[in-house]
């Protein structure tokens, strides 16, 4: 009987690894802003997404149950007319750091231009060749975003297949003359965001992305000095390469979400890791620059 018993624990565990998917994705419909429309429709957008991010496999990746992507997907919506939403969404995703309690920021994007068409209890599906749904469209790229950069933490350009898979999306979106993934419609829209990361010109920056997390803030409770001392030696890679490219939406990105860390990090630095780091920072996000002053302090 106990042999039997731990056969069927182990057989669990081993169905339960195989068959965890990548993301494990918080998803909020916030509708504040709508007036006279019935409020079910919301609540079951929120759980169709919720279902559609959750459960689908988007990578032939193995993950077990508690490696599985910790991200949030915040939707606005702004307006409804008949079945049409008008929305904007913010995605954020964070990672655990290796002997911690600490989760570190990997992702925080802001996407203003989110508009599409559903029906309450529409089955939300996605042929990635010919895009025939905005909402699984966008919500389908963004999940593939959070892949990539989780993997680019753990690997040297570990996210290229799940970034690849986003950009094909970009490509079949544009063939279907959606908002958002347009060439030069804007410099900070998903077609902006995926065409920097797999850029050339910012191959250093995803480098840097890998160190600052692998052999910078992983190794942070073995040697935080080292570690500190790592991430800032790349930090003018940043700045490199935000001048070739100004105002890249990756560097902004890189920030938006890392501000807060980096300030934690670096205020107890030394005096010149200190000054240099508040130097390439404010160099980088000017409009930022009385909150990294504060590392001064």
């Amino acid at each position: 009987m106990k042999n039997r018993v731990l056969l069927s624990l182990c057989m669990f565990f081993v169905i339960s690894y195989v068959h965890a998917q990548e993301l494990n994705c918080n998803v909020q419909i916030n509708s504040d802003q709508v007036q006279g429309t019935n409020k079910s429709v919301f609540n079951t957008l929120q759980k169709s997404i919720t279902e559609f991010v959750n459960n689908r496999k988007w990578t032939e990746m193995t993950y077990a149950n508690s490696e599985r992507i910790d991200c949030t997907m915040n939707i606005i919506v702004k307006n409804v007319e008949v079945d049409v939403f008008t929305a904007e969404i913010q995605i954020q995703s964070r990672r655990t750091i290796y002997n911690s309690t600490y989760y570190s920021p990997l992702f925080n994007f802001k996407d203003n231009s989110f508009n599409f068409n559903y029906k309450e209890f529409d089955q939300l599906e996605l042929n990635e060749n010919t895009i025939t749904s905005n909402l699984t469209a966008v919500i389908s790229f963004y999940a593939y975003i959070i892949i990539g950069y989780d993997m680019d933490s753990f690997t040297r350009m570990g996210g290229t297949p799940a970034f690849q898979a986003a950009e094909s999306i970009v490509n079949a979106a544009q063939g279907a003359d959606l908002t958002g993934w347009k060439a030069f419609e804007s410099t900070r829209n998903r077609y902006a965001l995926v065409n920097n990361i797999l850029d050339e010109a910012f191959k250093k920056y995803r480098n840097y992305f890998y160190e600052y997390h692998r052999l910078g803030l992983d190794e942070m409770t073995a040697n935080v000095t080292n570690a500190r001392a790592r991430i800032a030696a790349g930090l003018p890679l940043l700045r490199d390469a935000n001048r070739a490219r100004p105002s890249a939406i990756v560097i902004s990105s890189f920030l938006d979400a890392k501000n807060d860390e980096l300030i934690n990090i670096f205020s107890k630095a030394t005096t010149k890791e200190k000054t240099d780091v508040v130097e390439v920072l404010s160099d980088l996000n000017p409009t930022a620059s009385a909150r990294y002053e504060s590392i001064l302090k």
